[in-house]
């Protein structure tokens, strides 16, 4: 996978902005960084998307900056002057594609049926953007088209929101989604950049959907194990389900029967997009032991660890559902 298009599979949501007044641009940058999201679509329906973009890549190299909207081969040329790592376009302009391609630059164009589907599989693309995506049906429309062309990868733009970017993440062919709900234009207008990084942790919070799923205790052996969890399902009625190398007392606690992870055990964080749980993890500076990861038939994680203890105990991921 390209490189730019990894990370932003990585990064999730994709905060598609108009700027009217260049100067608003750094601050609101800063504003979705502090947040926990490090891209930015700007979108060329105004004068004033250049500079932005220029002001942007030239201020904060950690952002990672494309151009919307983008229908013509000049604009491709003024974005990518000014900074932009790639383009998207609202519909699937061939010319523009291949002029793209030509110069190695990311592009996602609009695609909403099979037939724009096509045509970019025949321009040698792998990842579209689904617009306007509620409009035309959403995920629902998303798995169907994706039974035929499951070498796609679909970025939602349209309609999504706080209420449905669980939902459309979740979706196997769904690589990230586009979305405005925490850039306003009033909200950047009146540069109410501390609502805006509110508004972006709050959309990175729901993304991930972290939840403790189990506490693992270490013990001695499976003698000591048994007696642990009999403990546990005999205070809390829990029932008591034995496994090759544990038992668990319910859900909630999941006893060794040889000493694992961890001084004292582990703790089991579910959430929701597991490969872009990590990616935020390691962008905090947190490192992943990648040698414990488990991945599912689509070759996403399905499990990993973290390399550090905290308070001696062991930390994984696991991915929900």
């Amino acid at each position: 996978m390209n490189e730019v298009i990894s990370r932003l599979s990585d990064t999730g949501i994709i905060p598609v902005v108009k700027i009217d007044d260049a100067d608003k641009a750094i601050p609101l940058a800063k504003a979705l960084y502090e947040g926990g999201l490090s891209c930015i679509e700007i979108t060329f329906r105004t004068s004033q998307a250049e500079e932005a973009i220029r002001r942007i890549t030239s201020a904060l190299p950690c952002m990672l900056v494309g151009a919307g909207t983008v229908l013509t081969t000049d604009q491709v040329d003024k974005a990518s002057a000014a900074g932009a790592k790639f383009i998207v376009s609202p519909g699937i302009n061939p010319a523009i594609v291949k002029y793209c391609t030509d110069r190695q630059i990311p592009i996602t164009p609009g695609c909403s049926n099979p037939t724009d589907i096509e045509a970019a599989i025949g321009l040698g693309l792998d990842v579209v953007k689904f617009f306007p995506a509620e409009a035309m049906g959403g995920t629902k429309v998303i798995r169907a088209i994706s039974a035929p062309y499951g070498g796609i990868k679909f970025i939602p733009t349209g309609g999504i929101n706080e209420k449905n970017i669980v939902e459309y993440l979740t979706c196997p062919s769904v690589l990230a989604c586009g979305g405005s709900w925490m850039v306003s234009d009033a909200l950047i207008k009146s540069g109410d950049f501390n609502k805006i990084t509110a508004l972006t942790q709050e959309a990175v919070k729901i993304m991930l959907g972290f939840e403790l799923t189990h506490i693992g205790i270490n013990s001695e052996n499976p003698e000591q194990a048994a007696e642990i969890a009999k403990i546990f399902c005999t205070l809390l009625g829990f029932d008591y389900k034995e496994g090759n190398s544990s038992i668990f007392a319910g859900k909630a606690f999941e006893i060794m029967k040889t000493p694992f992870r961890g001084k004292n055990g582990h703790i089991a964080i579910a959430t929701n997009c597991i490969n872009k749980a990590v990616a935020h993890m390691q962008s905090k500076g947190y490192k992943m032991d990648i040698s414990s990861a488990k991945k599912d038939s689509h070759g996403n994680y399905a499990a990993v660890y973290f390399e550090q203890e905290f308070a001696g105990f062991a930390l994984h991921l696991v991915q929900k559902g």
